[in-house]
């Protein structure tokens, strides 16, 4: 009679555990984490907030990295103000020359991030506009031999790859600080307004201090 039961018993659990009654889970903590959502980074975000999702690509306000040495005490505008935008202008370089292996690094970051819309060349031909024949529907801006950008300061190019610019994305979250210096700084060099490459005894020195300076 007891193997009865028992068989009985285990055919029942087998049975409800089987069956398609469906249970209602019961109140989820973080659902955003239990059900996470992915975007890709270019994606059309414009209406994520009406779906009650936070999504800026940008690093949490007031984070730093504990590697980081180059704090950036700007933040980024409002809609339609522009009071920081124009006051980055002001904004130093901490990185004040490169050596030959730090050029070259700068240039593959570069590469990377910026020249997929910038060229290789930095002149706005990248493969992402190619002539007109990219995807891409706005040419982008030409870096070297266009006066605009030539007399941009570093500053100014600082806060538009930190929080984006016109149609061009954020970069916060792909770049530290210090790399977005170093692109800048390679652009400005590209575009003949730093001077030649630094040896790479005296490239170490002025690096350590300038980031001691912005601590």
């Amino acid at each position: 009679m007891k193997k009865v039961i028992i068989i009985l018993t285990a055919a029942v659990a087998t049975l409800v555990a089987c069956s398609d009654v469906k249970r209602k889970p019961g109140s989820i903590y973080m659902p955003d984490m239990a059900y996470s959502r992915a975007y890709e980074t270019y994606a059309d975000h414009s209406n994520l907030a009406e779906k009650g999702v936070n999504y800026n690509n940008l690093p949490v306000a007031g984070t730093v990295s504990r590697a980081e040495n180059y704090v950036y005490h700007l933040a980024k505008d409002k809609d339609g103000d522009t009071t920081n935008y124009f006051a980055s202008r002001n904004t130093v370089n901490p990185i004040t020359s490169l050596d030959s292996a730090g050029l070259v690094e700068a240039e593959r970051i570069y590469l990377i991030n910026c020249g997929i819309c910038h060229g290789s060349k930095l002149d706005g031909n990248g493969p992402l506009w190619k002539d007109g024949a990219g995807p891409y529907p706005a040419a982008p801006a030409v870096l070297v031999g266009n006066a605009k950008y030539e007399a941009m300061t570093d500053g100014t190019m600082f806060y538009s790859i930190t929080y984006g610019r016109n149609l061009m994305g954020a970069y916060a979250s792909q770049l530290t600080p210090k790399q977005r210096w170093e692109v800048i700084y390679y652009i400005k060099h590209k575009q003949g307004k730093v001077g030649a490459v630094a040896p790479a005894t005296a490239a170490a020195p002025a690096a350590a201090d300038s980031s001691k300076a912005t601590k």
